[in-house]
């Protein structure tokens, strides 16, 4: 992505804080956190400073004035420092940054306290999540004390704090042409990897062998990480919702959940596609995996501008709940109608979660998923708009209980793909991960590509 897109990110931003009368926005990188003994975690930048800098180096912080003289972006991070790149790798430095991030001005994050109050001395608001950093919000304190202490200069602290999360959460929820080319380039080496996986079952014991077989076809196409730990949940384990554990015996006769998504360039996927361990699907298995994809190609038809964000969650339950009916894992007698059915959230028994999520530098994304104003008792959804992502994923998860066919047992399947939605519909970014059963059947008769 251009330097260009995170200078015009900030300026938009600049102009949402003036329309509101200025102020001073302070936006923290993420901190790096202690694994064990002096071994940190993999670091990875906060998801809202780097939507606004790109810049992903640790110790760092933005500052933005919106002031009736000016806008200004400024950058606090590290100093250069030959010994520790030694050891730890290349550092911008402050005049680097500036000029690569096309930043009003940078400073060495040693001088963010001495900088500060002079930064935040008479600005009308502050545009800051609080709650976020107790560390932050303790210094962030100490420099409004030292302001008010001019209190008798005729300076004055912000009389107002803003959430710049809110503001933010919309600016990220609708997606520009760079941002989609990188989640598509992560949903398509994530297809490569669930198709890999595929192809893997036959020759693999356990379900960390297929978690291997993701992991290594995600760094082989250049994916930076995963997005999220991935599920690998073979038989009865595709029935818990967030397995983790990836360690279980796969058996021949059975279906392996697999939901995994790589990290591109910040941008996360997130696809599930379920199959049999031997390559063949089970009549039962068929019968509920082709319910799943019928309720999911139902949700996809509501994809598309104008509709609301849950018309595509209750277009699958719908076709989910008479899939239900008729294969008699709900019993018509007890639970009535197919309305009657829906209305008392009978199919919940088997399908418990919803059907999607927004997706983009995070892959559970920022945004509202409701209006701002009630109508009647509570606030609608929100109506889907182009440029906003999403995934839709129904499932079905039968676990052993009495009146359940027993033939469905230990079954638990989840379809999912990444959604953007375009001014005429939407854009499958997953599309060519294998789906079907006759895709994945097919899929599942190749050799690895090592």
């Amino acid at each position: 992505m251009s330097h260009a897109s995170w200078i015009e990110r900030r300026q938009r931003l600049l102009a949402q804080m003036q329309a509101q009368g200025g102020g001073v926005a302070i936006i923290p990188t993420a901190r790096e956190f202690i694994r064990n003994n002096d071994n940190c975690f993999p670091f990875r930048h906060d998801s809202y400073f780097y939507y606004l800098s790109g810049f992903t180096e640790p110790e760092a912080l933005l500052v933005l004035v919106a002031s009736a003289g000016q806008q200004r972006s400024i950058l606090f991070c590290r100093e250069k420092n030959p010994e520790r790149e030694i050891w730890d790798g290349y550092r911008y430095g402050p005049a680097a940054a500036q000029q690569a991030y096309g930043f009003d001005a940078a400073y060495a994050i040693a001088e963010l306290d001495a900088q500060m109050p002079e930064l935040l001395a008479d600005a009308p608001t502050l545009f800051y999540c609080s709650g976020a950093d107790s560390e932050l919000d303790g210094r962030l304190q100490a420099w409004l004390h030292s302001v008010r202490g001019k209190a008798r200069s005729g300076v004055t602290v912000p009389d107002t704090t803003v959430n710049i999360l809110a503001l933010l959460d919309e600016m990220r929820l609708f997606k520009d042409d760079g941002e989609i080319a990188l989640m598509q380039k992560a949903a398509s080496i994530s297809g490569v990897a669930h198709a890999r996986a595929m192809r893997a079952a036959r020759h693999c014991k356990f379900e960390y062998e297929l978690e291997a077989e993701l992991l290594h076809e995600f760094r082989r196409q250049g994916a930076q990480s995963p997005a999220y730990p991935a599920i690998v949940a073979g038989g009865a384990n595709a029935c818990v919702l967030h397995y983790g554990a990836n360690h279980a015996q796969i058996k021949d006769g059975e279906l392996v959940l697999i939901d995994a998504g790589c990290e591109f360039d910040s941008y996360a996927s997130d696809i599930t596609r379920t199959f049999p361990v031997n390559g063949q699907f089970s009549q039962p298995q068929k019968t509920l995996y082709e319910l799943v994809l019928a309720a999911q190609n139902a949700a996809l038809e509501c994809a598309r501008p104008g509709a609301r964000y849950m018309d595509g969650h209750n277009a699958a339950v719908r076709v989910l709940t008479e899939g239900m009916l008729e294969t008699g894992l709900l019993d018509k007698n007890k639970v009535g109608t197919l309305e009657e059915a829906i209305a008392a959230s009978a199919y919940r028994q088997f399908y418990m979660h919803g059907t999607g999520h927004w997706i983009g530098l995070d892959v559970h994304d920022v945004g509202r998923y409701r209006e701002t104003e009630k109508v009647g008792a509570e606030k609608p959804h929100r109506q889907l708009q182009p440029g906003m992502a999403i995934t839709v994923e129904p499932g079905i998860y039968v676990r052993p209980a009495e009146g359940v066919p027993p033939e469905f047992w230990n079954i638990g399947i989840r379809i999912e793909d990444d959604i953007v939605i375009t001014p005429d519909g939407h854009l499958n970014l997953s599309r060519d991960t294998p789906k079907t059963v006759a895709e994945i059947e097919a899929e599942m008769r190749g050799t690895i590509n090592k």
